[in-house]
C-alpha cells in the first residue's frame, strides 16, 4: 500500500524532492564533477545542468516546468479536498488568491535581495515564485469551474493564440515572426508594458506574455491530477499518464520544427514537450512507489521535497558554502585543489539536508 499524508501521494513529495535537489545544490556538485572524473557519462550528465543559451533543450530546462506541473497535480489534492468538506468555492477562490499575492512578494524579495527599495525601476517583477502563484490561482480558477476535457480545450486555446500572437503580430522594427532574442514580441511587449528591470534586458523570460503559456504547465499538471484521483485502477492510471505524455511530447516535438523549443521564450513547443515530460516522469514515480510499493529509498528526497519554499529562500540567504568550507577545508586541504570545490560542494549539500531533516524530525513544514 502506498504511504499517503494528508491524502498526498508519496511519489508526489519524493519527485518533488527530486526537482528540488538540483536547486538544493545537487546541480552544482555534479557540475563541478565535469572534466574530473574520466568517465564519460558524468560529464554527459553534467552537460545537462545548464541552460541552453536559446534554442534547444536540456533537462535544467525542465527543473521549473516539472515543478509548476506538480503545482496543477497538488492543487487537485487540496481543492478536492476542499470540496469534499463543502467549503465554498469563494473561499476557496479567496485562499488561493491570496496565496499568489504573498508568492508574488516572496518572489520579489527573492529576485531583488538586497532589495532596491528607493530605486523602483530597479525591480524586478518577475520571478519563479510569481508564476507559480499566478499558475496556480488561474489553475484554481478553471479546476474549480471546467471539466478535465474542457481544462484541455484551454490549454490548446491559450497555447494556439501564444503561437499566433509570436508570428502575427509585427514588433516595430522586426516585424512579425522574428523570434531571435533582440525582435521577438515577448521582448517587446514587456519593454513597453513591465515596469521595473528586465532581467534578459531587452526582455524579461519570467514577465507578462511567457506568463500564458507557463499557466498551461500547471493545468497540465490539474489533469494529471485528475487522472491520480480517478477511480481507475493503479496500472490504469499509470497507462494513461504515459499516453497523455507521450501525446504531448511527440506534439511538441513536432510543433518544434515551426516555434522552436525555447525555454526563454516559453514557446507552446517547450511548454508542451516538459508538459508530456512531467507526465512521464510523473508515472514512473507513481508506479514504482505507490503501485510497486518501493518505497524505502525515497526518504532522502522526500526530506526535500517537504520543504521546498524553505531550501529556495535558505540557499538565497544562507551561505552552505562557507560553512562547509569552515568545516571540511582542512579535510579536503591534502587532496589535489581541483577536488576542493567537488568536495565543499557535497559539503553544502549535506548542510542544506540536515537543515531540512531537523524540521522533517521537528514536523515543520513551511508552507504557504
Amino acid at each position: 500500500m502506498s504511504e499517503k499524508r494528508k491524502g498526498r501521494l508519496l511519489s508526489l513529495d519524493t519527485l518533488r524532492g527530486f526537482d528540488m535537489f538540483f536547486i538544493a545544490g545537487g546541480g552544482t556538485f555534479i557540475t563541478l564533477l565535469h572534466g574530473k572524473t574520466n568517465m564519460s557519462w558524468v560529464d554527459a550528465i553534467a552537460n545537462q545542468l545548464e541552460h541552453v543559451p536559446w534554442n534547444g533543450f536540456v533537462f535544467y530546462d525542465f527543473i521549473f516546468p516539472l515543478f509548476l506541473f506538480m503545482t496543477g497535480v497538488s492543487l487537485t489534492f487540496s481543492l478536492r479536498n476542499g470540496v469534499s468538506k463543502g467549503i465554498p468555492k469563494k473561499k476557496l477562490y479567496r485562499k488561493v488568491f491570496t496565496r499568489m499575492i504573498v508568492l508574488v512578494l516572496l518572489g520579489m524579495l527573492y529576485k531583488n535581495s538586497p532589495f532596491p527599495y528607493f530605486e523602483p525601476s530597479k525591480i524586478r517583477l518577475g520571478s519563479v515564485l510569481g508564476r507559480i502563484g499566478i499558475a496556480s490561482f488561474v489553475t484554481c480558477l478553471l479546476y474549480l469551474n471546467y471539466s478535465t476535457i474542457k481544462r484541455a480545450y484551454w490549454i490548446v486555446g491559450m497555447l494556439a493564440i501564444y503561437y499566433a500572437a509570436m508570428f502575427l503580430i509585427p514588433v516595430p522594427g522586426y516585424g512579425s515572426g522574428d523570434l531571435s532574442f533582440e525582435g521577438n514580441l515577448v521582448g517587446w511587449f514587456d519593454r513597453t508594458f513591465l515596469p521595473g528591470r528586465l532581467h534578459q534586458v531587452t526582455f524579461d523570460e519570467l514577465g507578462i506574455l511567457t506568463t500564458i503559456s507557463a499557466v498551461c504547465i500547471a493545468i497540465f499538471g490539474s489533469i494529471a491530477g485528475d487522472i491520480l484521483n480517478s477511480k481507475k485502477t493503479e496500472n490504469k492510471k499509470t497507462v494513461t499518464l504515459i499516453v497523455v505524455g507521450v501525446l504531448c511530447v511527440v506534439v511538441g516535438l513536432i510543433w518544434n520544427l515551426h516555434f522552436p523549443i525555447n525555454k526563454r521564450l516559453w514557446s507552446s513547443s517547450f511548454v508542451t514537450l516538459t508538459s508530456g515530460l512531467g507526465f512521464l516522469i510523473m508515472a514512473l514515480f507513481y508506479w514504482v512507489i505507490d503501485v510497486k510499493g518501493y518505497q524505502k529509498w525515497t526518504f532522502f528526497f522526500k526530506v526535500i521535497g517537504m520543504n521546498s519554499l524553505v531550501i529556495y529562500f535558505a540557499n538565497r540567504f544562507i551561505d552552505f558554502s562557507y560553512t562547509s568550507e569552515k568545516l571540511l577545508g582542512g579535510i579536503y586541504a591534502p587532496l589535489p585543489e581541483q577536488w576542493h570545490e567537488v568536495i565543499n560542494a557535497l559539503g553544502a549539500l549535506a548542510l542544506v539536508w540536515l537543515l531540512l531533516y531537523i524540521l522533517y524530525k521537528k514536523k515543520i513544514f513551511v508552507k504557504v
